[in-house]
């Protein structure tokens, strides 16, 4: 091979450094040439770079930005930012003592549609690391029909592009938590594969150790191939609607107590709303085990949605309903807007059906898929959304007379 540049010509005497090559010889200055090219044509957001860390935010800065997305759910968005920021901090910083700070998982409970997935989902956006969501339901013990539960952490793995470093700095979401509660004392001749079994499993990830993992997913067999992931650093946050919680704590509360001072005691409590006195025992009570609530020390709740929050939930966040599909009619240039009386009824039913923020969604599909169906092929530039049109298309199924002001 001769002893030149095959991109300049070049000879090794004309050049400070001659690299070599399979089949070629690259000199100095083509290398700093061709770097100064890179910087220039390929962005710098699409640089792949395993050593780059996420700045922190402060938790007044993570709340704020929690706040353009989540309405309400104050004391639960407060409760989430510290843990977060505190997590963070650990994992980023080293320590010079013998102190060894433990991370927070955190478990939130809230009805459904309440705003636990959004919050989970914000904050990973937020922090630009590895996210995934996994429901608890599919998981059983290794050796039965279902996953097993290392699955989880493969969906880390592979939003993270199988960076192992990255995703170990990730965070799980593990919904439905509470569907693998404790069915009861009651022995049964059926082994309950699905509860208090993938409890047990879950405590070695949520407290950190080294766990392989199957590339693919799937299950487990002698000749594959594991990864092998350290769940140390992964926070992990749990969230349920643990329906029927509210009896239980309830009952620990003692609401129907008979006594002197039995009436200013309970007159304290707010009957509508009893998850904001939840406690780690009510949880032991449903049906968690003590070792899994201790790897979950963070407990935070949230609000039920009342009438007020939905109305501000349908217009106010950065990605709300009516922003969205004015989006999309936008882009079939029609401006679209709504009466304010049809944000009303678009709220009154979603509290008929108790679906919380989701129920919001599915009556505004009902209520826009026949506009959405006509309104690109038609030569118009704007339509409003009055309640007659809602109510109409909503409650019944024709759809000759539309009552849609157009121009």
């Amino acid at each position: 091979m001769k002893q030149e540049c095959s991109f300049c010509g070049r000879k090794k005497s004309e050049v400070s450094m001659l690299l070599t090559g399979l089949s070629g010889n690259i000199c100095s200055d083509c290398v700093g040439q061709a770097i100064q090219i890179i910087n220039q044509e390929v962005p710098e957001s699409k640089r792949k770079s395993t050593t780059k860390k996420s700045k922190i935010l402060k938790p007044i800065e993570i709340k704020q930005h929690l706040d353009e997305y989540v309405i309400g759910q104050e004391s639960a968005k407060k409760i989430l930012s510290v843990a977060v920021y505190n997590h963070y901090k650990r994992i980023s910083q080293e320590l010079t003592d013998d102190v060894e700070i433990e991370k927070s998982n955190i478990i939130m409970v809230g009805e459904t549609g309440t705003g636990k997935t959004l919050l989970a989902k914000t904050i990973a956006k937020m922090l630009d690391v590895p996210f995934a969501i996994v429901d608890a339901t599919v998981l059983t013990e290794a050796g039965y029909v279902g996953e097993d539960i290392e699955s989880l952490l493969v969906r880390l793995l592979q939003d993270a592009d199988y960076d192992v470093p990255r995703a170990e700095q990730g965070i799980v979401f593990i919904d439905e938590i509470d569907k693998i509660a404790r069915k009861g004392d009651n022995p049964s001749i059926t082994r309950d594969v699905s509860g208090e079994g993938v409890q047990q499993g879950l405590l070695k990830l949520l407290e950190g150790s080294v766990v392989n993992v199957p590339p693919q997913g799937g299950r487990k067999h002698p000749d594959q191939k594991m990864i092998a992931v350290n769940t140390k650093n992964i926070l992990f946050i749990c969230g349920g609607a643990f329906e029927g919680i509210q009896k239980v704590i309830a009952r620990r509360l003692n609401t129907k107590v008979v006594g002197f001072g039995a009436k200013e005691k309970t007159q304290q409590i707010d009957k509508n709303n009893f998850l904001q006195y939840i406690a780690p025992q009510d949880l032991r009570t449903f049906g968690l085990i003590p070792e899994i609530i201790g790897r979950l020390p963070v407990l935070t709740y949230l609000n039920p949605l009342d009438r007020e929050a939905l109305r501000r939930i349908l217009t106010e966040p950065k990605n709300s309903l009516i922003k969205q599909y004015k989006a999309l009619f936008h882009l079939d240039k029609i401006e679209l807007s709504f009466e304010d009386e049809t944000y009303d009824y678009i709220v009154d039913k979603a509290i008929e059906f108790k679906l919380g923020a989701r129920g919001l969604r599915s009556i505004c599909e009902a209520i826009m898929v026949d506009a959405m169906f006509e309104y690109p092929s038609k030569n118009v530039k704007e339509l409003t959304i009055t309640k007659e049109f809602a109510k109409q298309h909503f409650e019944t199924t024709e759809h000759s007379n539309l009552h849609v002001s157009t121009k």
